[in-house]
């Protein structure tokens, strides 16, 4: 055992005598007798640095109790940012396409296999593309749409350009089906995926928007020619390209985006989780600006609004089955054209037979919003809720949380000083950037007291209020209750114009 580290004194010998540092064999072994060290004798601990002890005064001076209430209230809270998120941050009156034909375009190609949104991107894609067709045409209900799909290096056609969003829903759910169903494979092409939308907004009126929604995984584009000559063809078309990633941003895209928007860059988002794909994909919804022209032509007059006939149908129940124009089905009853009296299964739909637009009423008013949205209300504080003294909400009763007393919230108005400079020295100039963006974007933040005030009639409403008439009704509750009864009777005798007080 002449090459070992430590020295070898017989079998009676056990391990743990073996003491000393792990040294070279030639440092000089110890005697075996009586006067040998143990390995028990305790070495002197090392001494514990000032982060390592439990507690320590940076530690104490950082750990602040936190009650329940608060910590229930800041939930509450960012729940409703969350919910107030998907208010339009723009309420402005413009002028916008209410008629819109879009073609949805969804890539099939094998990047869609990725698991980073569960189960599987394909999934999440065909999943959310029902919802954002009912939703689509539940917001636009005198549009059409068009879905295509993108494998192989080449475009297919998943559904015709119609207003029947069955249709549609039904045709994206049987890309997944095991039949007849599309397997994501290969590479997609953006290219072929524009020329086929091109070809299908081609014959569409002039008087309605050209949109491409594209929702795009894949970081490449296998196309067979040259794209920019595509993308050229698209801008000379009024054709305007809105794309959704699903993984890194590419110059290709944001380049298509750039020009067929004029030079609007904000038309390409990337969708970094399942919740930002469908809100990215409902955003969409929202009929975009008509642009002006004057910059090209600036000595032509302006033109005069364009009008388009439109015709109301009656509603037919029959005894016996006939044959629809717009699927040559046998149906019970549907609908008779006020021009041709050719009958059609649903509304809104083209008359087959003479072209002509036949929808309901209901389904222009349900447009009509997005020229003049309701305008997005203000945030109460705790303040301004004493001077109203607001205890339920005016749409659905529900009771707000009480208003506490001067003495609360002068300490609550403390503590929040102290968090906001402390938050202040931790952040410094990065939390003024974000504030001062925020302000920029009109993002909606949440309400210290659950109450949100109407800047017309001045009526505090809750959180589900304020999502459901910014998002369902259109309208304020509030103002609506204050109509003059006198002009709603006179309105049946007259022209149905109303007038509001107050």
């Amino acid at each position: 055992m002449a090459d070992s580290d430590y020295s070898y004194d017989g079998d009676e010998v056990s391990g743990d005598e073996y003491v000393g540092p792990r040294a070279s064999s030639s440092r000089p072994t110890q005697p075996a007798g009586g006067g040998r060290q143990t390995a028990k004798e305790a070495a002197p601990k090392p001494a514990r640095k000032a982060w390592e002890t439990e507690y320590s005064r940076t530690v104490e001076k950082t750990i602040v109790p936190v009650n329940d209430e608060d910590i229930g209230q800041s939930v509450q809270e960012r729940e409703e940012e969350r919910k107030r998120k998907r208010l339009r941050k723009d309420t402005k009156p413009f002028q916008r396409g209410i008629i819109r034909h879009v073609v949805l375009v969804l890539d099939l190609s094998e990047a869609m296999m990725e698991k980073d949104m569960r189960p599987n991107r394909f999934y999440t894609m065909i999943n959310y593309a029902q919802d954002y067709v009912r939703e689509f045409f539940e917001q636009n209900p005198i549009s059409q749409m068009s879905v295509l799909g993108m494998h192989d290096g080449i475009c297919i056609r998943v559904s015709e350009l119609s207003g029947n969003p069955a249709e549609h829903a039904a045709a994206i759910l049987g890309l997944r089906s095991k039949e007849t169903g599309k397997e994501p494979k290969g590479a997609p092409s953006l290219q072929n995926a524009l020329e086929l939308a091109r070809a299908t907004l081609y014959h569409t009126p002039n008087h309605g928007t050209r949109e491409v929604i594209v929702v795009f995984g894949s970081l490449l584009s296998l196309d067979p020619g040259d794209i920019h000559q595509t993308v050229k063809a698209c801008v000379r078309d009024r054709i305007r390209v809105s794309i959704i990633g699903m993984g890194a941003r590419l110059k290709i895209c944001q380049e298509i985006v750039t020009r067929t928007n004029a030079g609007d860059e904000s038309e390409y988002t990337i969708a970094t989780d399942q919740e930002m794909l469908k809100e990215l994909l409902i955003a969409t919804t929202t009929p975009p600006v008509i642009r002006s022209d004057t910059a090209s032509t600036p000595q032509q007059p302006e033109k005069g609004a364009a009008l388009m006939m439109m015709g109301f149908p009656s509603r037919v129940v029959e005894d016996s089955p006939t044959i629809c124009a717009c699927h040559g089905n046998l149906t019970l009853g549907g609908y008779t054209c006020s021009r041709c009296s050719a009958k059609v299964c649903s509304l809104p739909v083209t008359c087959p037979s003479c072209q002509l637009t036949l929808l309901l009423s209901t389904h222009l008013a349900r447009s009509y919003h997005h020229l003049f949205p309701l305008r997005n209300w203000a945030t109460v504080s705790w303040q301004r809720a004493r001077e109203k003294n607001s205890r339920d909400c005016v749409g659905c009763l529900t009771t707000f949380p009480e208003i506490p007393s001067k003495q609360e919230l002068a300490t609550r108005a403390l503590k929040k000083e102290r968090q906001s400079t402390t938050g202040s020295m931790l952040n410094g100039h990065l939390e003024r950037g974000n504030q001062a963006e925020d302000d920029e974007n009109g993002e909606q933040k949440a309400s210290e007291s659950a109450r949100y005030e109407c800047r017309s009639c001045e009526s505090h409403f809750c959180i589900d209020c304020d999502m459901f008439c910014h998002m369902v009704l259109h309208n304020c509750p509030g103002c609506l209750s204050r109509l003059d009864p006198g002009a709603i009777a006179d309105a049946g005798a007259q022209n149905g114009d109303v007038t509001m007080t107050g």
